[in-house]
């Protein structure tokens, strides 16, 4: 499995103090990471240099030619700023592997520092969003939100969702996916992190 930069976590969301692989120290991103990933926030993937070192996509040759990018590099690109703005002065890592995005946003419903109505209406206006574009712009509000009540997500979950929006079967399964995970915790309280306290 290709180590992202979020991957400084254990199964259960514990900051990592070394690389299992490498032996190479971990723990909590420093600030500097941090701004070079938000940095990349509205902007393509490959326009931000301060990012590069963060990719771990495998280039393709024709459309590196073309002077383009894949959709997994763009993709990869929009997890890495979302999680620089969702990581940002959190000393709790905001990538666990075992939150998907539906759940982390019933969890945003459930903490009751927003109106249910209003999350609700957020995570519509995302979920029918017809592109990577406006679905991008929806989910930066949204992270925000969670980065409020200190809400994490399965960052792994979420950049496979941006992929899958580049394609109409591709949302269409994210889509059903990830409205599954949004309604399913409200029938479920079984190993679901408690909503932090407002």
């Amino acid at each position: 499995m290709t180590q992202r930069y979020w991957h400084r976590v254990d199964t259960n969301g514990t900051w990592l103090t070394h690389d299992p692989r490498t032996g190479r120290p971990l723990g909590a991103p420093p600030g500097e990471d941090l701004a070079a990933l938000r940095a990349g926030l509205g902007r393509p993937a490959g326009d931000v240099p301060r990012m590069w070192r963060f990719y771990t996509c495998p280039i393709d040759d024709r459309l590196a030619q073309a002077g383009e990018v894949s959709n997994e590099q763009q993709a990869e690109h929009a997890a890495l700023a979302l999680y620089g703005l969702h990581q940002q002065s959190k000393k709790k890592s905001m990538h666990h592997p075992k939150v998907p995005l539906g759940k982390a946003l019933y969890l945003l419903r459930a903490s009751s520092r927003f109106s249910a109505q209003a999350v609700d209406a957020r995570v519509n206006a995302a979920a029918t969003t017809t592109g990577p574009a406006p679905l991008l712009m929806r989910l930066r509000g949204l992270i925000d939100q969670l980065r409020v009540i200190d809400q994490p997500l399965d960052y792994d979950g979420l950049m496979q969702l941006i992929h899958d929006w580049h394609y109409e079967d591709g949302r269409r399964r994210a889509r059903r996916r990830w409205a599954v995970e949004y309604q399913v915790w409200a029938q479920q309280d079984t190993d679901t992190p408690e909503a932090p306290a407002s």
